[in-house]
Formats: C-alpha cells, sequence, structure tokens
C-alpha cells in the first residue's frame, strides 16, 4: 500500500486516519440501519438501506455493494455458487439473526465491514458474538509472530472446532478470512460489476499479479499460495462462525507493517467498533 501505514508515538499516520474514517462511516452506517429493520424486511432492502444511507453522505465508489443475509443464510446454510451471497427475497422475522456487509470507498480510501445482529433476541448469535473475541486475539498474536496467512487460518479453524462451531469463511470464494485493500483512484463515474467495483477490482487483480511475481497473495486462505507471513498493509479480516443454522462474524482492518516492535509490527486499526466495545462491557459485566 502506498503511503505511511505505521503509527508514530501512538498516533495514526494520515493515511491511516482516512482508512479508519471510512470504516467508522461503514459500521455506523450498520448500526443504523439494524436498529430500523422490522419483521418483513426483506434481505435487498436492508441492503438497499445501506446504500441509500451511505451514498446520502458521499459515498459513490464500492469495492462491493452492500449484502444483507437473514437466518440460516447468516452461516451460508447450502450455499454452492457466487450467486447465492447476494440479496434475496428472504424476509427478517423475531429472534431472527442477521448479517450486513458492505465495503464502500469514501475520497479514496476503502473499508470492508461485516456486523452482526438480530431482531430480538437470539442466544445463540449472541454465544458466537461473544467468542469471536478469541480470534480477534489469536489472529493478532500470530500476525505479530509472523507466522504464514495459511498457519494462522489453519490455527483459526481449529479454534473454531473446539468452540464447537463451523468455519462458514470456507464458503467463501477461495475460503479466504481476509483480503489485502488499498486506495482507491476516485472517478466521477464508478461502475461495479457483478456487485464489485472495477477499480477496486483492478487494484486487487494488480495485487495478485505483483504478488504472483514475488512469492505472495492478497487472499488470505487455507492454500498454499498464502503460505507466507502477511504482507506489509491493510487487510479487511472476517473470521466466520456457524452453528446450527446461525452465523455470525466482524469484518475490520489489520494494519501490518515491517517494524521490528511487535506492537508495531501488526495492529487493529480502531478499537472503537461495536464488537470491541460489547466485548469490554462483557468483561465489566
Amino acid at each position: 500500500m502506498a503511503g505511511d501505514t505505521k503509527r508514530r508515538t501512538g498516533q495514526l499516520s494520515a493515511e491511516l486516519r482516512g482508512f479508519r474514517e471510512v470504516q467508522r462511516l461503514a459500521y455506523a452506517c450498520a448500526e443504523t440501519v439494524a436498529a430500523q429493520l422490522r419483521p418483513g424486511v426483506t434481505e435487498r432492502e436492508a441492503a438497499r438501506m445501506q446504500r441509500d444511507w451511505l451514498r446520502e453522505r458521499g459515498v459513490r465508489d464500492w469495492f462491493h455493494l452492500p449484502f444483507a443475509w437473514f437466518g440460516d443464510r447468516t452461516a451460508f446454510a447450502n450455499f454452492k455458487i457466487p450467486l447465492q451471497f447476494f440479496p434475496t427475497n428472504r424476509k427478517l422475522e423475531p429472534g431472527m439473526p442477521f448479517i450486513l456487509d458492505m465495503a464502500p470507498v469514501h475520497q479514496g480510501y476503502a473499508a470492508d465491514i461485516g456486523y452482526s445482529g438480530s431482531l430480538g433476541l437470539n442466544p445463540v448469535q449472541d454465544r458466537l458474538m461473544s467468542d469471536l473475541r478469541h480470534h480477534r486475539a489469536l489472529i493478532l498474536e500470530q500476525a505479530r509472530e509472523r507466522r504464514s496467512l495459511r498457519e494462522i487460518y489453519e490455527n483459526v479453524e481449529r479454534l473454531m472446532t473446539r468452540q464447537g462451531y463451523a468455519n462458514r469463511h470456507r464458503a467463501y470464494p477461495f475460503g479466504v478470512i481476509a483480503h489485502k485493500i488499498d486506495r482507491v483512484r476516485e472517478r466521477r463515474w464508478s461502475p461495479t460489476a457483478f456487485g464489485f467495483g472495477t477499480q477496486s477490482l483492478k487494484g486487487l487483480a494488480g495485487d495478485v499479479l505483483h504478488g504472483h511475481r514475488e512469492g505472495w497473495s492478497p487472499l488470505w486462505s487455507p492454500y498454499r499460495f498464502s503460505d507466507h507471513p502477511p504482507q506489509p498493509g491493510l487487510w479487511a479480516v472476517e473470521p466466520h462462525l456457524g452453528f446450527r443454522g446461525t452465523g455470525a462474524k466482524f469484518e475490520e482492518i489489520l494494519v501490518v507493517t515491517d517494524s521490528r516492535d511487535p506492537e508495531e509490527s501488526a495492529f487493529w486499526l480502531d478499537e472503537e467498533l461495536p464488537h470491541v466495545r460489547r466485548w469490554a462491557e462483557e468483561k465489566t459485566a
């Protein structure tokens, strides 16, 4: 990624502040839309609510357009082809879990976030969300140890198995738990293809080609092409748990640098996100 990805004396660089702001904007959208969901709202309507909210605040481009998954679709039940990820006419019902997922680009900065919730009480998803905090800690710890992406992926999967859950990010294309993100050149008109912004796809494709020549991949997967330490830059990380038709995940930016200082070598971009606040409240309860 072009620019400075390091923290200096505890402060974020201007570059990182830009990414943090668009990530916070996306999470604000998720919280606002989640609060407006009612019985009978469809996935397509929830996705449109996200698009409209962000467009009203200046978003004109996307890494990918917003998604919404309700009920057993939060666990990607029976997902076999990419088209099944797109929003459907599935209606939200009381007690049903949901996941909102969006990846806006604003002022050239990109984010990709995932927000899990339910319409009323859902003890299963609550437990999944509580247990996800261990995955966030594990990923950070092992990224700082410079373990390979593939090894970290396998260790996350082992933790899920010990917890009694299924790995649902296995259902994503290439089974990825994360992908690299970067600045995106702003244009007046930003087309999409198959739900993804063409400018962002070009950037990711460029990283694939560049990484292939140098022996690294912008896709964090369980496969051999991810058998290398995390490449410096920004990674949108999304461990996704499933249990008997209920799914939950978070998605946020992990910053990786070439610093020899462990705390500076990898860190989560923001500690003021909804799931992080939730876990802090659980500790003090």
